[in-house]
């Protein structure tokens, strides 16, 4: 896909107002989701990868199918196995006997939108192969780099509370994640409203019989980019930022604190926060409403927390109480 000409590039504010209408979008497919929706949105305007956490039958996969459609993006969904291979992943070498030569079969990761469902059911070989690609945006097989496209967005799911057959992933690669997104149960409302739905004949497969289209594009995503890189930071924030990571380091709870990557993130998130509801600066709170998804899974607790019913997310929260705010 060519990259948008000047002509071709919304200004910010009709940026904003595309993406702004995305849950709308969205919202007729996949019900009482807006936090999720809102992160997706946030990482495709850091450049980050979400790992999404729910179980079974909470719309993680339609969500990402929905915002996909709504942003005429490419999406394609790997089911991780214990038996999938790196290349089922990111392509391989294929022989042609026409031509006697390899030719490279491009995998599944060349896509805008990647979902890896339950990416902590296949080994650790696997799961790695998606490592370059999330940091470096290619692939290299048989020495030779593949860029992949622009833009491109791993949305990886795991189920909270099966862990049998699982491997778990590993500090490294949950740090490549920018957020990590949790898809609750609906309210009994929205449940209701999922079942009315159904009974009216929603077919969660044929998102175009149920009205989706596309409000957004590639060149809305490149407008509100060069937007948010221009959302001013103070000295403030960027210690108050800095603060709350390093309390992460002390706290008696965590075995591992939370990293300068994870600090460069939530300075990231905070922006763009910042630049969606409308201002080109950020504040306290728009550092508050992004550090429990940009900062719960780059720290870990200690057992004896775990045992006492702790949470990493009740830690972070009393954190952001006690860490001053800047005036």
């Amino acid at each position: 896909m060519s990259a948008p000409t000047p002509e071709t590039v919304p200004n910010s504010d009709a940026a904003r107002a595309s993406l702004e209408a995305l849950r709308a979008e969205i919202g007729k497919a996949v019900v009482g989701q807006d936090p999720a929706v809102t992160g997706l949105v946030v990482a495709l305007l850091c450049r980050g990868h979400v790992l999404l956490e729910g179980v079974p039958g909470v719309a993680k996969t339609l969500l990402v199918r929905a915002l996909a459609s709504a942003l005429e993006l490419d999406t394609k969904r790997v089911q991780f196995t214990p038996d999938l291979m790196p290349s089922d992943v990111t392509g391989s070498l294929v022989y042609d006997t026409r031509t006697a030569e390899f030719s490279f079969q491009p995998g599944p990761v060349f896509t805008h939108l990647l979902l890896a469902d339950e990416i902590n059911r296949t080994p650790p070989k696997t799961q790695s192969s998606l490592l370059e690609a999330m940091e470096e945006r290619q692939v290299t097989v048989d020495g030779v780099p593949r860029p992949l496209p622009d833009p491109f967005l791993v949305a990886a799911t795991q189920n909270p509370v099966e862990y049998e057959g699982t491997y778990p992933l590993p500090e490294a690669q949950l740090d490549r994640f920018l957020l990590k997104l949790t898809v609750p149960l609906p309210s009994r409302e929205d449940e209701i409203a999922v079942l009315t739905r159904h009974a009216q004949g929603f077919d969660p497969r044929d998102l175009k019989a149920a009205g989706l289209r596309p409000v957004a594009g590639p060149e809305d995503l490149a407008a509100a980019r060069e937007a948010v890189a221009k959302v001013s930071v103070s000295a403030e924030i960027a210690g108050y930022v800095v603060d709350i990571c390093r309390a992460t380091r002390e706290s008696p709870s965590f075995t591992l604190g939370v990293s300068p990557r994870g600090a460069t993130a939530l300075l990231a998130t905070s922006r763009a926060w910042a630049w969606l509801t409308g201002r080109d600066y950020v504040t306290p709170d728009d550092v508050k409403a992004l550090a429990l998804p940009t900062l719960r899974h780059r720290v870990h607790l200690r057992p004896e927390a775990e045992m006492e019913g702790v949470t990493a997310d009740s830690v972070l929260t009393s954190i952001l109480a006690h860490v001053p705010v800047p005036r």
